[in-house]
Formats: C-alpha cells, sequence, structure tokens
C-alpha cells in the first residue's frame, strides 16, 4: 500500500492489513495471516459443497417419507433454511476471497453477509419456541444491520 492511501478513510473498505509494510517482522507475519485466509477459502469450499450434499440428501429423505413426494410445511422451512446456510457460507467465501484480492475488508459486504444470517433466522423461526424478547431483540438487530446497510451504501454513493 502506497504512502498517499494510508491516510485515506474510505468507510466501505477497511485496509488494517497491508500487504506490504516497513518492518520485515510485519511483513511476514501478514504473509502468514494471507496464507491462513487461503486454508480458510479451501476450507469454506469443502462446507459450501457439505452443505449442499446434506441439503440433498434431506431433500431426498423427506420426500421420500409418506406420504410419498409431499412436503409439511415444517419440511419446507427445513429445506429453506438449509438453503440459506449454504448462501451464507457462499458469502463468506467470497469475503474471504475479497480479501485475498483487494487486501480489504469490504465493510458493505460484511454488512450484507450479516443481513441475510438474521434474515435466515426470521425465515426459520419456530414462534412456539421463542419468547417475545428473542423476537424483539431479533429486529432490533435486523433493523440496526438495515441502518447500517443504508448508511453505507450511502457513503459509497456520495
Amino acid at each position: 500500500m502506497n504512502d498517499e492511501n494510508q491516510g485515506r478513510h474510505d468507510p466501505e473498505h477497511h485496509t488494517d492489513f497491508s500487504v506490504e509494510h516497513r518492518d520485515p517482522l510485519i511483513d511476514g507475519l501478514h504473509k502468514v495471516i494471507r496464507q491462513a485466509v487461503r486454508v480458510l477459502a479451501v476450507l469454506m469450499v469443502l462446507v459450501i459443497l457439505w452443505g449442499i450434499g446434506d441439503v440433498v440428501w434431506v431433500l431426498y429423505q423427506r420426500l421420500m417419507e409418506p406420504p410419498f413426494m409431499l412436503l409439511a410445511i415444517n419440511d419446507i422451512l427445513a429445506t429453506f433454511g438449509a438453503f440459506l446456510a449454504v448462501l451464507i457460507a457462499i458469502e463468506i467465501f467470497v469475503n474471504i476471497t475479497m480479501y485475498l484480492r483487494d487486501d480489504i475488508i469490504h465493510v458493505k459486504l460484511v454488512i450484507a453477509t450479516a443481513l441475510m444470517a438474521i434474515a435466515r433466522k426470521v425465515i426459520v423461526f419456530d414462534f412456539n419456541a421463542v419468547g417475545p424478547e428473542y423476537v424483539w431483540a431479533t429486529a432490533a438487530v435486523v433493523l440496526a444491520l438495515g441502518v447500517t446497510y443504508w448508511l453505507v451504501s450511502g457513503r459509497a454513493r456520495t
């Protein structure tokens, strides 16, 4: 990272982990971290593939149970939850690969991933099993993330 960009503050990007550093120790440690991030990317791909296999297996099992080829609403919600979990894993993989490409943490992408994760939770809520305080707390998190995403998006446009 060059000197003229070090003082720049961009609300959509976080640049604490530069590729090159003046101190050889810090430079070496950054290289180790970048290799660790690559390992995380490979592991995330394995998690995504495992998740896809799990979705296929669960769908197959539910469709083969009597009544044959019919899904109850709980089965559909469970399937939606599994699909969304895979999509969240894909978003996390995108976050990891963006870091490897740009050496930047994309705040907007991280917030969008968090929004997707909380949306998944809301979609699969079992309102008989959770109390009202849990629902209100989740609503507060959704609102906070939504406002944060809107603010970050607004700053990116201006």
